[in-house]
């Protein structure tokens, strides 16, 4: 049974987007801000660069991001493996 699609609103770096996915209102209100945040952040440090290369620049952060908590994510499975192999 697929999940239920919601729509939420968002002001992000001053411009409005329909966010549309599965989560809670809650996270996507989270979410929204969070990125915002960081794009006002960046905003402060690249002044002159154009909000697309800003863009640009979160995403590159954000994949690195996820790439190092996968990263991380992994190891411990490999430890909890090990932890558990270790009891039996």
């Amino acid at each position: 049974m697929p999940e239920e699609k919601r729509r939420f609103k968002a002001n992000i770096a001053g411009e409005t987007y329909t966010i549309v996915g599965p989560r809670s209102e809650q996270h996507m209100k989270t979410v929204a801000q969070t990125v915002d945040e960081q794009m006002n952040q960046l905003k402060e440090m690249t002044k002159g660069l154009d909000p697309e290369k800003r863009a640009m620049l979160m995403a590159i952060n954000a994949v690195s991001d996820q790439l190092e908590m996968k990263k991380k994510i992994v190891k411990l499975e490999e430890r909890i493996n090990e932890l558990e192999n270790e009891r039996s």
